[in-house]
């Protein structure tokens, strides 16, 4: 009896596992059944498949179809993207199609009525698994940039099931899809020379960039803070082409619209604080990426941080120290990176006007201990840095500063980066991420320096862990100065990143 083998994927998580697509034509009454754990959008491909192949003018066969998606132990919960290879399959086993000729290919893509290709999602590591197996691939047309990204692999992109056929029946070759070097080169609109004045504020974000330490910056409204975390990911060096695939292999599971010019830029992500915990960690059936994992490489930016939710701000105390989520359901495992750099800002009191000088502030004590207690110490704890952005003076805003003007992203992203990469030298790793073995090796101080944190760390009531992650700032600062040892100097700077009293 016909019997055709077609070659898919499914998706799972950010990985593509292999899904067989068998299809096979027997005697008996018309009909079509597809098994393999199929969804309902899975189900209903065969009508879509059907209408497909009669408006196109292929025969569809009047005979008993049953197509099997193996392994049979793995759900199929990706929509239409099987449509194409379903199609495929009928053409081979009712030799419209030979049946070498989808040996070496493997198929994804949403069809029409009509038998024009729709796009599908998560198709980047799909292309991405289909090199490992040595295959060739052919996508929609919409999605033929977002596999292109991975290097060597041909990809042939296709607008209907009619092309796809001649492609295969060697009548009319699709050209494989090249991406220009001219469309991946990205500017970014927002500078930090935009920025007027806090020059202090200025000084922590680039720390923060050098280290990939958190950052909460407290002050009145209006004086910068959203511009400088906006800004913040400008100053960070590129991503590589290994982190830059893994962040847009998580964007392309969600859906997200694929921009092919900044597909190396860091994604900079700033929720609502009326988003929940699953919002922010992911969720769902089957499980989806939160928040945190779209900032993958990139920022987390919480504005108004204690207006979300307290049990919701909890949930970002274990990722902030792994990198990374599991996401557990009864029937779904599914496990994300969450590799992000958290940037949070917060009013100093309800009123907003505690440390400005110039607005009264009728917030009584009680009222103020309560606002910030909103935001839990261990969370808080695992925030290297916190500064306070002081009410800009008076006049500042009305002319510009040659000083302001001449501290250009692109100029602070060249100091990062020459720091950054004495981090990669050394460690392989950013400071952040120093274990606390690392620590004590590699942010070693002296007696009179180590006397000196120490009563700062009394003083100030601060932790262990806050012990730690002053050291880790410091050498940031050292770096960042070109030092090989921490001067005293940097670990007092570190100290001034640490006192806002919260």
């Amino acid at each position: 009896m016909p019997l055709a083998v077609v070659y898919s994927r499914a998706s799972c998580g950010i990985a593509a596992p292999l899904v067989t697509i068998e299809v096979h034509l027997s005697r008996g009454l018309p009909s079509l059944s597809i098994v393999g754990l199929p969804e309902t959008a899975v189900k209903e491909s065969k009508d879509r498949v059907r209408s497909a192949l009669l408006n196109t003018d292929y025969d569809f066969p009047t005979r008993r179809i049953t197509i099997n998606l193996a392994p049979a132990d793995l759900p199929k919960k990706d929509g239409g993207r099987f449509d194409l290879p379903i199609a495929l399959g009928i053409l081979a086993a009712s030799e419209q199609l030979p049946l070498q000729a989808l040996t070496e290919y493997e198929f994804a893509g949403e069809l029409a009525l009509s038998g024009e290709l729709r796009p599908i999602t998560g198709v980047l590591p799909l292309a991405l698994a289909a090199k490992k197996m040595g295959r060739k691939l052919i996508v929609p047309l919409q999605n033929a940039d977002e596999a292109a990204l991975i290097e060597g692999m041909e990809i042939f992109p296709a607008q209907t099931i009619g092309q796809v056929y001649q492609h295969l029946t060697a009548q009319q070759l699709i050209e494989p899809h090249k991406i220009s070097a001219s469309a991946l080169i990205y500017v970014s609109e927002l500078d930090l020379a935009d920025v007027r004045g806090q020059h202090y504020a200025k000084r922590a974000l680039e720390i923060a960039a050098v280290g990939r330490h958190g950052l909460l910056m407290t002050g009145p409204p209006g004086t910068g803070k959203t511009m400088l975390a906006s800004r913040l990911p400008g100053i960070l060096p590129q991503m590589t082409d290994d982190d830059a695939l893994t962040t847009a292999a998580i964007h392309s599971i969600c859906g997200k619209a694929f921009n092919l010019s900044a597909w190396r830029k860091r994604p900079f992500r700033s929720p609502h604080h009326t988003a929940s915990s699953v919002a922010l960690v992911g969720g769902g059936n089957p499980p989806k990426p939160g928040e945190i994992s779209l900032a993958h490489n990139g920022v987390l930016f919480l504005d108004e941080l204690t207006e979300f939710s307290r049990h919701v701000l909890e949930v970002l105390r274990e990722p902030l120290e792994s990198g990374e989520v599991m996401i557990s359901r009864a029937s779904h495992q599914a496990q994300f990176p969450a590799n992000f750099q958290l940037v949070a800002a917060m009013n100093p009191c309800p009123c907003s006007y505690l440390t400005d000088p110039k607005k009264n502030c009728n917030c009584s004590p009680k009222q103020i201990q309560q606002y910030r207690a909103k935001i839990s110490g261990p969370l808080l704890d695992r925030i290297d840095m916190h500064i306070e952005v002081p009410p800009l003076p008076k006049g500042i805003l009305s002319k510009v500063n040659p000083e302001d003007a001449a501290v250009t992203s692109a100029i602070v992203q060249a100091r990062v980066l020459a720091a950054y990469q004495v981090q990669l030298q050394r460690q392989n790793k950013p400071n952040s991420a120093l274990s606390t073995k690392e620590v004590d090796e590699i942010c070693s101080i002296n007696t009179e320096q180590q006397n000196l944190l120490e009563a700062a760390i009394e003083k100030m009531n601060l932790s262990a862990r806050a012990y730690h992650r002053l050291l880790k700032v410091a050498r940031s600062i050292a770096d960042l100065a070109g030092s090989q040892t921490i001067e005293t100097q940097h670990l007092t700077e570190a100290l001034s990143y640490r006192n806002i009293g919260i």
